[in-house]
């Protein structure tokens, strides 16, 4: 890869200094022994022909009667306002009241486990004599304050909603997750991501203040400042086992109609793409881009982009347009592989997208997960006759599954997303090939901001210190990347067998021993003392006893932790003895 660097002016025939002129011999990939046949894995190969005539109608359907429903509940309900919410929290604070300790289990909330988008399943809620809460009256936007840029939400509010309510008003949230379907509640108590994090952090940093039931029904308000700021510091990445979240102020920022997003190719090895990401997403020669993504096609190829916000006119006058979010349009990993292949010398290649679609340009496709589900999914004849039923709807996806098809799943297919220093960025991508061998990989940045107050994630100790920082750190935060890793083993594919457990249990130790960490969605191999290795407990632990969740909300290592020991996992054994139990009373 020539050297450079990457603030040159982008034209037709602009210079890309990360495109290697000669491609580098690609790296070996990991081998295996074949694996015995299994007519399982060979139906699991055609099952697209039950999906695409069967599961995409009834997933579309599914969704829109669920859109239907929510409509007319939001017009029961009428607009939400301080007093309406203040109702709403008022029932949801004498429900926790109501609980006897001596006879209820742990509090969780009441809803339902497939809507939760995540690969675990979500049974710790049938874990003891467990004490559900409802809170799907708490789903409106409450206020839009324009004078403060702020927004107040209520937990339920997913971002499909939060970004129909917000962009008409020309702003938008800093950071935006991609699927719709997901919950304000969710990103705060657990883990929001987007290519801005580089500039604004994960979705918890752009909160100015939560409110929280609490363990004896308190409503306490928590900001960075305030008498219970810990509880504020302590709620990301708790999910939910500190107390139960009813509102949150977001900040908000002026927003642009279009995008104007530029295509970078980018050919050399796994440690030069490293670094043509590193210079790429936190330049030193000029200011940072609005958003920057990476995606990783092979061990040498890959397309990292860069995106700024612009006005109507300029997207008119400059163009080219691409309406992106169009059903018929290509899904857009491929479409960017479409940039790289067709690349001769690297050179970028620049348009203007409207930014509600290059918000969720991922969403039909799921990224690259629908190609599973439908192989053909992006040719152009399914696109324009079917491409309007996709994607199917995760939560149908989860209703319907049976167990053993579930558990089937979660050994044929991996779903991470590991947040590494800025740093360890080539090392950990070289680590997933040797290990997984999937692609594509994804690469977003974002801003791990150092507390030093025992929180779950904080920087790592001593970066600060270094002269000169680190690429894209400051005294305040150092900059990490998330590496997505969401497919089947290249190894399985290629009928070899692979142990994904064995495989995510290594990652996991890798990820200690490199200050990273694995968001929580993920199916983890961690026990309790590893795990609380990777996350420090400090603040955790002491918000659970100043705020009396212990015996009251369930741990979050029960929750998330290890398939063998984790309350899901407890849940089903107690349930499989009862069943056992019951079937020999009838013998």
């Amino acid at each position: 890869m020539t050297g450079g660097e990457a603030g040159q002016p982008v034209g037709a025939r602009a210079v890309n200094p990360f495109w290697s002129p000669v491609p580098p011999p690609s790296r070996p990939r990991p081998t295996g022994v074949a694996a015995p046949f299994s007519l399982v894995d060979l139906l699991a190969r055609f099952r697209w022909i039950i999906i695409v005539p069967v599961v995409l109608p009834l997933s579309f359907l599914w969704a829109a009667l669920h859109s239907l429903r929510t409509a007319l509940a939001a017009r029961r309900r009428g607009p939400a306002n301080e007093a309406i919410h203040g109702e709403r929290v008022a029932a949801v604070q004498a429900r926790v009241r109501s609980r006897d300790p001596a006879v209820d289990g742990r509090i969780c909330t009441a809803r339902q486990n497939f809507w939760s988008v995540s690969t675990r399943d979500g049974e710790y809620k049938k874990a003891g004599a467990a004490f559900p809460v409802d809170l799907s009256a708490l789903q409106d936007v409450v206020s839009v304050d324009m004078t403060r840029m702020v927004v107040k939400v209520e937990p339920y509010v997913d971002m499909g909603r939060l970004t129909a309510a917000l962009l008409p008003k020309g702003v938008c949230t800093p950071v935006v997750p991609e699927y719709d379907d997901l919950t304000v509640g969710g990103l705060i108590n657990g883990y929001g991501i987007e290519g801005s994090s580089h500039k604004y952090g994960l979705f918890s940093d752009i909160v100015e203040s939560v409110d929280v039931v609490v363990a004896d029904g308190t409503l306490v308000r928590a900001t960075r400042t305030n008498e219970a700021s810990d509880l504020f510091f302590a709620l990301p990445w708790s999910y939910g086992a500190l107390g139960l979240l009813v509102a949150a102020e977001i900040r908000i920022i002026p927003v642009a109609p279009y995008m104007r997003v530029t295509y970078y190719p980018v050919r050399g090895t796994l440690k030069e793409l490293g670094v043509a990401w590193e210079r790429l997403m936190a330049p030193a020669d000029r200011s940072w881009n609005e958003y920057v993504e990476g995606l990783i096609f092979d061990s040498n190829h890959g397309v990292i982009t860069v995106a700024d916000y612009a006005t109507e006119s300029e997207a008119k006058a400059e163009g080219p347009i691409n309406r992106m979010g169009l059903w018929f349009k290509p899904w857009f990993h491929r479409y960017a592989e479409t940039i790289l292949n067709d690349s001769v010398d690297g050179a970028p290649h620049v348009e203007y997208v409207p930014t509600r679609d290059y918000y969720h340009r991922h969403t039909r496709s799921l990224y690259w997960e629908a190609e599973l589900l439908v192989p053909f999914g992006n040719v152009a004849a399914f696109r324009w006759l079917a491409g309007w039923l996709m994607p199917p709807r995760v939560s149908f996806l989860k209703l319907t599954m049976v167990a053993k098809l579930w558990e089937y799943y979660n050994t044929k297919f991996v779903a991470h997303d590991v947040l590494v220093p800025l740093r360890h960025t080539a090392a950990c991508m070289e680590f997933m090939h040797d290990t997984y061998d999937i692609y594509p990989l994804w690469l977003c940045p974002h801003r791990l901001y150092k507390t030093r107050r025992g929180t779950m994630l904080d920087a790592e100790p001593g970066y600060e210190h270094r002269v000169p920082l680190a690429p894209g750190d400051s005294p305040d935060a150092q900059m990490f990347t998330d590496v997505g890793v969401w497919y089947t083993p290249g190894p399985i594919l290629r009928g070899q067998a692979f142990d994904t457990a064995a495989a995510s249990h290594k990652m996991e130790q890798w990820l200690i021993d490199h200050h990273g960490y694995q968001a929580m969605y993920a199916i983890s191999e961690l026990d309790e003392k590893d795990f609380w290795r990777m996350f420090d407990k400090t603040l955790y632990a002491r918000c659970r006893a100043k705020y009396g969740a212990d015996g009251v909300f369930m741990d979050v290592y029960y929750k998330v932790g290890r398939k063998g020991t984790s309350a899901s996992a407890q849940a089903k054994a107690i349930a499989g003895a009862a069943a056992a139990k019951e079937d020999k009373k009838l013998a």
